[in-house]
């Protein structure tokens, strides 16, 4: 089965190659880490020496990587004799856990062939391999196992758009998901369906989700700036990880905004660095006034829209807003995370399309802390709610009592996967021992 797995993976890695190459030269997009992705191990990683213990963390993006990186500490806290290390997929990730983690510890994650997962495992020497959220790669889930690694899969989660995939290859999966020697899951839901597409029943634990207990930094340079060129009466709004096709529905309710409110600051944060450039572009043309953060040169503004083309910066953002908008949910492309406002205790809209992240804001919902909104109910609702201060407030504390409530989470999975390395320890000290 994982020679015909690895044999296809493969065929489909040569046949997209054209798009990567494409990639490349227009946006640099995969470009950095290729070497790394082809298993080469880079000269800045400092390995672990020859009886020191290794734990491997594995985290896709920026999303995954806030999640773990208060896990990550508090472990290294706990276990400060191992060697913690982080892979990541994306450019944005990997830069993020570069300047959290330190260049010497993170690194690319190799694509899913047996000579490249295992140059790395060779080299780490991993006691525990984990990953967050739901990566299950059978290459590297099996090479790891076969190595010795405990495995954990945490702040697990099995979104609806994945689920049918999931259930149809389930015969499959099972086998995969049996090197896995515990789920976290976020949810009950996530737990169900866990088991639902092959997970052991006994691994499988819910653990919640370690978003909750993700603490973003309200003060940055940025945020600094700002909170000194603007005036005390400057009302900020954030639009925050927006996607493509997004960007045309904002630029409607951002005139209509500063019609009335001519003064404000709208912070426009796109989702992906490579499109910066592209709605720069769509902001020159609608006439609104801008500013990229990039060339800003720290002077007053006077109204208009600040252009965020810069990565790390736009969670302190939201702890200046007055009304934050989390993107990814106007058009659909399931939402993006909405605690980091929360977390400011910031009154939050989101879209129609939340299905990413559908168990947060139905907590966030019933408890009255968000508002979803259509395109066409957009502006209107802005609009209402700078009318209405005292309403966005209340809206704004109601999110941040639902972040309080979903706490706990990084404690229990920290919990967990230090009991994990400790069975491990026990087993290996038995098999180690003399027999009589």
């Amino acid at each position: 089965m994982y020679l015909l797995y690895t044999a296809l993976y493969a065929l489909a890695l040569i046949v997209s190659l054209p798009y990567w190459l494409i990639a490349m030269l227009r946006a640099g997009k995969y470009r950095a880490g290729l070497m790394e992705r082809l298993g080469r191990v880079p000269a800045r990683l400092k390995l672990p020496r020859e009886n020191e213990r290794a734990v491997w963390f594995h985290a896709v993006s920026v999303g995954e990587v806030l999640a773990v990186s208060g896990l990550i500490s508090a472990f290294k806290a706990r276990s400060p004799d191992d060697r913690v290390f982080v892979s990541t997929t994306t450019l944005t990730g990997q830069t993020l856990a570069r300047q959290r983690f330190g260049e010497a510890s993170v690194f690319y994650m190799p694509l899913d062939l047996p000579f490249a997962v295992n140059s790395f495992l060779r080299a780490i020497r991993p006691a525990m391999l984990v990953l967050a959220e739901t990566e299950l790669w059978p290459n590297a889930l099996r090479l790891a196992k076969t190595d010795g690694a405990q495995i954990a899969v945490v702040n697990a989660r099995i979104s609806d758009r994945s689920l049918p995939g999931y259930r149809r290859f389930r015969r499959l999966l099972g086998p995969v998901l049996g090197f896995v020697d515990l789920f976290l899951a976020q949810t009950e839901i996530d737990a169900e369906r866990l088991v639902a597409i092959g997970a052991p029943a006994e691994r499988v634990r819910v653990g919640g989700n370690l978003k909750f207990d993700t603490r973003v930094p309200g003060d940055s340079p940025l945020s600094r700036l700002l909170r000194q060129v603007l005036a005390p009466d400057q009302q900020v709004l954030v639009f925050g990880s927006t996607v493509e096709g997004e960007e045309e529905l904002l630029i409607r309710c951002f005139k209509t905004v500063l019609s009335e409110f001519s003064q404000s600051v709208i912070v426009l944060a796109p989702r992906h660095p490579e499109r910066f450039d592209t709605v720069a572009e769509l902001l020159r043309s609608s006439g609104l006034s801008f500013w990229r953060r990039s060339a800003w040169n720290s002077k007053p503004i006077a109204g208009g829209v600040l252009l965020l083309d810069t990565i790390g910066e736009l969670a302190s953002i939201y702890s200046l807003a007055e009304i934050a908008f989390v993107g990814g949910s106007l058009v659909p492309r399931g939402g993006h995370n909405i605690l980091e406002p929360a977390q400011f205790g910031k009154p939050i809209m989101i879209g129609p399309y939340y299905e990413n992240f559908r168990e947060i804001v139905r907590e966030f919902i019933v408890a009255g802390a968000v508002r979803v909104v259509s395109p066409d109910e957009l502006t209107a609702a802005v609009i209402h709610l700078l009318r209405s201060p005292q309403e966005a407030m209340a809206l704004g504390k109601r999110a941040e009592s639902v972040v309080q409530k979903g706490q706990g989470s990084m404690q229990r999975t920290l919990d967990a996967l230090l009991k994990l390395l400790e069975q491990d320890d026990t087993h290996k000290n038995r098999l180690s021992a003399p027999h009589a």
